[in-house]
């Protein structure tokens, strides 16, 4: 990465640091039994605000990729490094991550295409999208999200005789409306994700800009990104208010993220590219803690999983008597009969001392990973 200014490295660490910390309530909420969104504000909010998370690791895996690529200036090594890199993540989803969300090895059972599969195969079609101009990635980028609808309707095209298996391969792609994989939960398709990857890759271009054009085409971007959120989002209200009886901001805010709307990624990517001049400018204690945990996000993922399964375990036993890590065998799919699951201050408790856990040993390895350049696979977690 350009080494030139910090400050633009530490606008992406910051920001994704802060997604990293509101992650994990919305993964505490998964333990806690707490349905996502609700009736109340809080409950509603709680998993709202969790929902910058995604389309920020993607969106700046993209930007992390160009800053990247304009350190080692060779293409085919930041190629290498994207396809090596996301098969590692694609390993990682199917057999860590998935024994630490459930503590079971039934494997056949239940299987997981979750957050880190998906930003796996973006970072492996990364790998070939970075032989395009960034101007070329933002374009195609745009048109994946805009147009992505049209993905649904790609199995359909003949010749009919292999349309089944096809739509086998599509189901990862895009949703269909066809039955799903037995045995597999797909929660993040492919598209528009990797429209967003390419689009935070063009969008590394600007971070090697002057901060004062930067700062301009950030407000730009993110203010009409937001205004056509609200725009948009307020006329087709009042075309088709449904029987949502839901306050009216409930409605709005609720967006859908399976596969993500364009509405979903306005509302979320526009106040994050707002944000970026303001992160070049944080500092402190608390920015720093920020800074640190983005620095290491992939050592932050796989750590945060297994300590939340640990304490929703020590958490039930206190209260009830019992681990019940029945509740957890297809996790993050968890049904907690209501008598159960947590309230809000038990889960923002819980979420505290799980950052608390986090903070000394992500500073640790934070530590050894900046006084090691040398070890080559720590670029890699």
């Amino acid at each position: 990465m350009p080494e030139s200014n910090g400050k633009r490295i530490q606008s992406i660490d910051f920001l994704r640091g802060v997604v990293m910390v509101l992650m994990a309530i919305d993964h505490v909420r998964v333990y806690s039994g707490m349905p996502a969104g609700g009736p109340t504000a809080g409950i509603f909010f709680t998993r709202w605000i969790t929902h910058f998370c995604v389309p920020a690791f993607v969106f700046f895996a993209g930007t992390s990729a160009f800053l990247y690529g304009q350190k080692v200036n060779n293409n085919k090594q930041l190629s290498r490094y994207l396809f090596t890199r996301g098969l590692l993540l694609v390993v990682l989803e199917l057999t860590l991550l998935r024994f630490c969300w459930t503590f079971n090895l039934n494997y056949a059972d239940f299987m997981l295409a979750g957050v880190i599969w998906m930003l796996g195969w973006c970072m492996v079609l990364m790998s070939v999208c970075i032989w395009l101009s960034p101007k070329v990635n933002g374009i195609i980028g745009l048109l994946i999200v805009v147009l992505q609808q049209c993905f649904r309707f790609v199995p359909e095209i003949p010749p009919q005789q292999w349309q089944k298996s096809f739509d086998w391969f599509w189901a990862f792609i895009y949703p269909t409306g066809q039955e799903g994989h037995a045995g597999i939960a797909v929660l993040y398709v492919l598209v528009p994700w990797i429209g967003v990857m390419m689009l935070g890759y063009s969008f590394g271009m600007m971070m090697l800009m002057e901060p004062a054009k930067r700062k301009k085409l950030c407000h730009w971007i993110g203010g009409i990104s937001i205004a056509l959120f609200i725009i948009i989002d307020i006329v087709m209200y009042l075309v088709n208010p449904g029987d949502d009886k839901r306050a009216v901001i409930f409605h709005l805010l609720d967006q859908q993220k399976y596969p993500p709307s364009q509405l979903y990624l306005l509302m979320t990517l526009g106040p994050l590219i707002l944000l970026v001049p303001f992160a070049e400018k944080v500092n402190g204690k608390i920015a720093g803690v920020f800074t640190m945990f983005g620095r290491v996000p992939l050592f932050y993922y796989i750590l945060h999983i297994p300590l939340i399964h640990l304490l929703a375990l020590g958490v039930n036993f206190i209260r009830e008597g019992n681990f019940h890590q029945d509740w957890y065998g297809y996790a993050p799919f968890t049904e907690i009969e209501k008598a159960h699951r947590w309230g809000l201050p038990l889960l923002y408790l819980v979420f505290i001392i799980v950052e608390v856990i986090l903070y000394f040993i992500c500073r640790a390895y934070a530590k050894y990973k900046g006084n090691h350049p040398e070890k080559a696979w720590l670029k890699y977690i």
